[in-house]
């Protein structure tokens, strides 16, 4: 059973906020679940899994634990799926970092997000911070090489709210954020295909 988990495609993603879980965090996991439903491992690098990383450092010669577990597992994904919040019009300072870190693997076979399936999600609280954070995103996965999915999710938290049971107080929310993780899914195996 373990090899088949092993050869299982996996969906990592990353999101949320330092100080305990968000609503981009619980956003996030909707969509992992999503992917999940679809026969994908989800792997979830958290504001908690975020604020062990250290501020990125280029010229630095060894990595922490932390790092190279995060390095690690983008590097084994077939999709990611990216959520931020939206701060002061754009994404926030410990995703920014999380993913300033994939500059590790520049010299991989596939560097950086090179033909992934990326999948993001946006939260705020008012529309116009979830746009401008959108387009931030999808700038910085096509620097990264990657391809953010045709649908993304823009969430104003001013009017919808997350519970800890895994849900949301607009039903068309929990359906965008299943679209993101199902989009995702749908793409990652052409990764293979050309990996």
């Amino acid at each position: 059973m373990a090899d088949a988990a092993a050869t299982t495609p996996l969906v990592v993603g990353i999101g949320g906020t330092i100080g305990g879980v968000s609503s981009t965090e619980r956003a996030l996991k909707i969509a992992l679940e999503s992917a999940g439903r679809q026969g994908f491992r989800t792997r979830m690098f958290g504001g908690a899994d975020m604020a062990r990383l250290p501020l990125y450092d280029p010229k630095a010669t060894s990595r922490t634990d932390e790092e190279l577990a995060f390095v690690g597992a983008v590097r084994n994904a077939s999709a990611l799926i990216i959520a931020s919040p939206g701060y002061h019009g754009s994404i926030s300072g410990v995703v920014k970092n999380a993913l300033d870190l994939l500059e590790e693997t520049a010299g991989d076979a596939r560097p950086y997000l090179a033909d992934m399936p990326v999948g993001l999600i946006a939260t705020a609280y008012g529309w116009q911070a979830t746009g401008s954070t959108i387009a931030a995103l999808r700038s910085i996965v096509h620097a990264l090489r990657g391809w953010p999915t045709p649908f993304a999710a823009a969430i104003n938290t001013q009017l919808t709210k997350f519970d800890d049971a895994g849900g949301a107080s607009e039903p068309a929310v929990i359906e965008q954020l299943a679209m993101v993780g199902q989009q995702v899914a749908r793409f990652a195996p052409l990764v293979a295909i050309h990996g």
